[in-house]
């Protein structure tokens, strides 16, 4: 299986990508490769998909994606999604993802789709007041392109509000029987996404009390 780390798009507010952002004075794509090696992942099985320059200087292959989103209005958000047809686990890489998390994820098994966020109740150490998608893993692909395709044409006829994981979640949840499909694997500790300097300070100050 193929680890992609997610690393395209535009923040608002961000003058580098906010996957180098660093946070315990490691930045997050460094973190989430070491993790995957510490597990037992090969480099050659890790990926990063992207059309910036600035993680020229990673060990992973570089798996250019034009991902327009945040620049182009007509773009979306599920083109982040860099097209496979064998299985692949979708890891985002502005995600601070605790060891445990990654392990979950790297051990899970499925024969479909697998979404893995975190959930109600939260644990003591989240930084954050809702819920956060972490990963897909993606055995079967072309159910999986499938979905994609279908959450873009229900946003384009205004049938649902946005179209990201959340979204595309519920169309595969909502899929034809006959499908193996597993759903939603909780993650619940202090992994989320970093979205400005204060959570890095709150995850600095959790990780510095443990």
């Amino acid at each position: 299986m193929k680890y992609i780390i997610m690393c395209g798009g535009k923040y608002k507010g961000w003058e580098t990508p906010r996957q180098l952002t660093e946070v315990c004075g490691e930045r997050l794509i460094d973190r989430t490769i070491r993790l995957l090696k510490e597990i037992g992942i090969p480099v050659k099985d890790i990926a990063i998909s992207t059309l910036s320059k600035e993680f020229s200087d990673l060990e992973p292959e570089i798996l250019v994606h034009n991902n327009e989103y945040g620049t182009n209005p007509k773009s979306y958000w599920l083109d982040a999604f860099y097209p496979m047809n064998s299985p692949v686990c979708y890891l985002y890489g502005d995600v601070f993802y605790s060891p445990e998390a990654i392990e979950r994820i790297v051990n899970h098994q499925t024969k479909g789709i697998m979404f893995f966020a975190s959930a109600s109740p939260f644990d003591s150490r989240y930084i954050k007041r809702w819920a956060e998608p972490f990963a897909f893993k993606v055995v079967d692909t072309d159910l999986f392109r499938d979905s994609i395709e279908k959450t873009k044409y229900l946003y384009d006829t205004k049938q649902i509000r946005r179209a990201i994981s959340w979204e595309l979640w519920q169309v595969i949840k909502g899929t034809q029987p006959g499908k193996i499909i597993q759903n939603y694997e909780i993650i619940n500790d202090y992994t989320c996404d970093i979205d400005n300097d204060e959570e890095i300070q709150k995850i600095e100050t959790i990780l510095g009390e443990e």
